[in-house]
């Protein structure tokens, strides 16, 4: 199935927004997002034929987003968090609010955990996150199950910081 130029600019302007967050995610740099969602926009342009219709749009966008940025992530050279993080990490230069301190402290995440966390905090069930990133549903509730627990711990050694 083939896309015309302008049906292809209209698809990539109404699900920009998903783009964008799922750039931000992996790379907090401005530059880096803007060259990652440059990356994302070609694939869905090179692979578009690939979409069958049998999920949303959206879906499809996202997968190939996550799986682009994937790819990425594992290929760079660089690494914007290469440094794990320890007990004395001091998140209070990443962050000034909660959501902020979230977003900080899921960006030191797994390039795997940190996809999952992305679409289940979009509201993916589990199923659908396996099938996006290929996947055993076992794996994503495991993960999750894990992600939850570090996220949690990380998020309260980061509050006992600001105290």
């Amino acid at each position: 199935m083939s896309i015309s130029k302008q049906d292809f600019i209209h698809l990539a302007n109404s699900n920009q927004g998903i783009i964008k967050s799922v750039c931000k995610a992996f790379y907090p740099d401005d530059e880096d997002q803007k060259d990652a969602f440059q990356d994302v926009i070609l694939q869905l342009w090179k692979s578009y034929d690939t979409f069958r219709g049998e999920s949303k749009i959206t879906t499809w966008v996202y997968k190939v987003s996550l799986n682009t940025l994937l790819t990425k992530a594992r290929s760079d050279k660089r690494k914007v968090f290469t440094e794990p993080i320890s007990e004395h990490t001091n998140f209070t230069y990443l962050a000034d609010d909660d959501l902020e301190l979230l977003k900080a402290i899921i960006q030191t995440l797994k390039e795997v955990d940190k996809a999952v966390v992305i679409l289940y905090l979009e509201g993916y069930k589990n199923k659908e996150i396996a099938t996006m990133l290929s996947i055993t549903t076992t794996n994503v509730s495991t993960r999750l199950n894990r992600v939850k627990a570090e996220l949690k711990l990380k998020f309260k050694r980061a509050h006992h910081e600001f105290k």
